[in-house]
């Protein structure tokens, strides 16, 4: 999920919601975020949390910050229903390659 919250805040535009099955799992996914926006634009996150546990990792790449989830973290903090006044936006997933 997408969320263009441009309008309401000054530190960031949009933010990427995103989850895994398990915390393998969410790591995966945020190693592979990291990967492919690297390989696709030379740019690193300036911050990143949560790789320890894999509950919750956050990219933070400026205006754009990524959240990656396990399910039931996700559920509990449903930043979807607190940005719920932002636009929202489902991504079309492509490939890395």
């Amino acid at each position: 999920m997408v969320l263009d919250v441009a309008e309401f805040m000054d530190a960031f535009d949009v933010l990427i919601v995103t989850s895994g099955r398990n915390d393998r799992h969410v790591r995966t996914i945020g190693e592979e975020i990291e990967r492919v926006v690297a390989l696709r634009s030379a740019v690193k996150p300036l911050r990143v949390e949560g790789f320890d546990t894999g509950e919750w990792i956050a990219l933070d790449y400026g205006f754009i910050i990524v959240h990656v989830f396990n399910e039931e973290t996700r559920d509990y903090y449903d930043l979807e229903h607190l940005w719920s006044v932002a636009t929202t936006y489902r991504p079309v997933v492509m490939s890395a390659n």
